[in-house]
């Protein structure tokens, strides 16, 4: 649960909306060559010189994205981020600069808002991204989090979803799962608190899902690992919607089909170990819980001497023609048609 470190409550209506992006933005510090004018003025002002400009936006709001009773407000501001730069890597790209924008309720006092804030400030640090402006509004509905991200590539290295061709090998980063889990834990946690608010939960061993599910880390290092050993790959996606909904997208995209192999999707023992706790199959998990914010790609098979034995990354499969279709290879090596079961935050209120 969220600790109220400071028994202040400052009314975020004293600043005004100006006074408030001043006090909350007023640490942010301008880091990118590209950053000519940030927080300030009309608007920013970048300058990319020859390279081609990747721009994503994501939007997060309480109650569909974000539960705050076990989300902390840094760690919401930290993941809001991650969840934007996460979409810039999927290109190949260097994240250079975010907005932020927030509309919030009268029930935040400024001491919350500097909490989220200080997440946002602790990932901009970490990844090396200019805060260059953004806005604030009220809200009758709660937080509401939107994230601009802005990016640079030159064109020779750009990654689109639609490059994957027959034969390439399907690769993965890191391990997958482990996000659900966490927020599996997490809901569960939060029932037992409603029925005894004096119950204080030992969540030592969910460690790892836990943190994958409130403080995600965007994949910015496999960008550079690629790049060290020169494999550009041929299509690339970030995993925010679930292991099958990604690979169908580049399937789609590339018109490609593809067989997905169930016994080298990479799993943490923590999450095998807390799915047999839920009592819930790992492999529908790995392929449905969504948020693990990996890099899902394709590259071609002259490349696997580059990456094989690599720990940060696991080959799960290859491309074939489009009339194969789309199939998990089952351990007990059946085939099985792929399905889009991930998360949509348009069903999450029904």
């Amino acid at each position: 649960m969220i600790e109220d470190k400071s028994p202040q409550r400052t009314s975020i209506s004293e600043l005004g909306e100006f006074g408030l992006i001043e006090h909350l933005t007023q640490n942010f510090e301008i880091k990118q060559k590209s950053t000519m004018k940030g927080i300030g003025d009309d608007a920013a002002v970048l300058n990319f010189k020859s390279k081609k400009i990747v721009v994503t936006t994501d939007l997060l709001v309480e109650h569909v994205h974000f539960d705050l009773s076990y989300m902390p407000l840094k760690h919401l501001g930290y993941k809001a981020i991650m969840v934007n730069l996460s979409d810039v890597y999927a290109m190949n790209a260097n994240a250079t600069q975010v907005t932020v924008s927030i509309a919030v309720s009268n029930r935040f006092p400024l001491e919350a808002l500097e909490e989220l804030y200080a997440g946002i400030e602790a990932a901009s640090k970490i990844y090396g991204v200019d805060v260059v402006g953004g806005d604030t509004t009220s809200s009758t509905t709660g937080l509401i989090i939107s994230v601009t991200a802005i990016g640079e590539v030159t064109e020779k290295d750009v990654v689109y979803r639609n490059g994957a061709k027959p034969n390439d090998l399907l690769v993965v980063s890191g391990d997958l799962g482990g996000a659900y889990m966490g927020l599996q834990v997490l809901e569960r946690e939060k029932e037992v608190f409603k029925v005894d608010p004096k119950n204080q939960p030992d969540l030592d061993m969910y460690t790892y899902i836990i943190e994958r599910q409130l403080k995600p880390e965007a994949r910015k290092d496999i960008v550079k690992l690629l790049k060290d050993l020169k494999v550009k790959p041929t299509s690339m996606i970030d995993i925010s919607d679930g292991l099958s909904s990604e690979v169908i997208h580049l399937c789609k995209q590339s018109d490609v089909g593809v067989e997905l192999y169930e016994n080298k999707i990479p799993l943490d023992p923590q999450v095998i170990s807390t799915c047999e706790e839920f009592n819930i199959d790992s492999t529908t998990i790995a392929l449905n819980g969504g948020e693990d914010y990996e890099l899902l790609m394709t590259i071609s098979q002259e490349d696997f001497p580059k990456i094989k034995g690599n720990p940060n990354l696991t080959v799960i499969g290859y491309m074939t023609e489009k009339d194969k279709g789309m199939n998990l290879v089952t351990r007990a090596e059946t085939l099985i048609p792929l399905i889009a079961k991930g998360w949509n935050a348009l069903n999450a209120q029904k």
